[in-house]
C-alpha cells in the first residue's frame, strides 16, 4: 500500500503536471470506484486544480469550485501519467482524469476492488475523510507519545493505526522499528523515555530519508513503480536475507493481510518471535484485514 513517502512522491509529480490545469473530463472504468453520489462527479469537470493535499494515505485534488476529489489507492491501486485521452483498456483500469497535457490513470491490480474515490465539497467535508492521525513532522516528542499511548497497543499496530499517526503502514513501520532497535510486539505502555526518543527520531528520519529519495526520483519521471519492497530497505520484504546492521537473517511473521519483518539480534534481544504466539497477540491487537484497519477513524 502506498504510504507517506510514496504519496508525497505522487504529489510532487502531480504538482507540476495538473495544478493550474482544468480537469476536462473524468472517465470511470469501474462503477465500484466512486463511493459518493453527492456532489456528482460531473461537477468536477471543467474546473481547475488549485491545490493538492495528502490526507493520511489519501491523495486529494482541490478544484476552484471548492470540490475535492479524494483518492485512496489501498493495497494495489496505482497512478500513471499517460498521453491525453488515453484509453481505459482492460479490467484493471478504473478511472482516467483528463487534462489538456495528459491523463492521470488509476489502475488496480488483482480481483478485489479496494481503491476508492470520494467527491466532497468544502473543508469540513474534506476533514470527514481524515482518520485523525497526527502528522509526525508537525508534532513534537510530547505529542507523539500522547498519540501513541492513547491506547495500549503493540508498537507495530500503533505506528500503522491511521487514527494515531498519519500515513504510515506496513512497510515503513518495519523500517522505523528496525532503525529504533525496538521489537514490533513491545507494548506502548512499556517504553522508557530513552526508547521513546529513539522511536520518535527513527520515525522522522526514516520517513524523511525515503521522502527525499522518492521525491528526487519523481522529479525525473512520474512514479510508475510504486512498491512496498524497495532496494535499500533494511528489513521489510527481506525475509531470510542478512540484516544490514548485524548480518543475521531477517525474520518474518504473518497474520491475516499483515506481515512483520524484523531482526531478532537488533530488535528482540536475539529472540525469534514464534509465529503462533505472535499471531495470537496480533489477533487481539489488529483488525483482521487491512481494509478494516484503513477504515478506522478517530472519534
Amino acid at each position: 500500500m502506498p504510504e507517506l513517502p510514496d504519496i508525497s512522491a505522487y504529489l510532487s509529480a502531480l504538482q507540476e503536471r495538473i495544478v493550474g490545469q482544468p480537469l476536462q473530463r473524468v472517465r470511470l472504468g469501474s462503477a465500484f470506484l466512486l463511493r459518493t453520489a453527492v456532489p456528482p462527479i460531473s461537477e468536477a469537470e471543467g474546473h481547475r486544480v488549485t491545490e493538492l493535499r495528502r490526507i493520511g494515505k489519501r491523495i486529494s485534488l482541490g478544484l476552484d469550485n471548492d470540490l475535492w476529489l479524494v483518492l485512496h489507492l489501498m493495497i494495489a491501486g496505482r497512478l500513471h501519467w499517460r498521453t491525453p485521452g488515453a484509453k481505459l483498456a482492460g479490467r484493471n483500469n478504473l478511472a482516467a482524469f483528463d487534462f489538456p497535457n495528459g491523463s492521470l490513470v488509476l489502475t488496480e491490480a488483482g480481483t478485489k476492488r479496494r481503491a476508492s474515490l470520494h467527491v466532497v465539497k468544502g473543508e469540513e467535508a474534506l476533514r470527514s475523510v481524515d482518520p485523525g492521525g497526527i502528522e509526525v513532522f508537525d508534532s513534537d516528542l510530547e505529542a507523539f507519545i500522547a498519540a501513541m499511548t492513547a491506547e495500549n497497543r503493540t508498537l507495530k499496530r500503533a505506528l500503522t493505526d491511521p487514527r494515531i499517526l498519519s500515513g504510515i503502514g506496513n512497510a515503513y513501520s518495519d523500517e522505523i522499528l528496525h532503525a529504533a532497535g525496538l521489537s514490533p510486539v513491545t507494548l506502548t505502555s512499556k517504553l522508557s523515555p530513552q526508547e521513546w526518543q529513539r522511536l520518535f527520531a527513527a520515525t522522522r528520519e526514516t520517513l524523511r530519508l525515503w521522502m527525499d529519495q522518492l521525491g528526487a526520483e519523481s522529479r525525473k519521471a512520474f512514479p510508475e513503480k510504486v512498491t512496498a519492497f524497495r532496494v535499500g530497505m533494511a528489513v521489510h520484504g527481506r525475509f531470510g536475507l542478512p540484516c544490514p546492521r548485524c548480518g543475521e537473517p531477517v525474520q518474518r511473521v504473518r497474520y491475516a493481510d499483515n506481515e512483520t519483518n524484523y531482526c531478532a539480534k537488533c530488535q528482540t534481544g536475539g529472540r525469534v518471535l514464534a509465529d503462533r504466539a505472535l499471531s495470537r497477540l496480533l489477533g487481539a491487537d489488529w483488525p483482521r484485514t487491512l481494509d478494516e484497519l484503513e477504515a478506522l477513524k478517530r472519534r
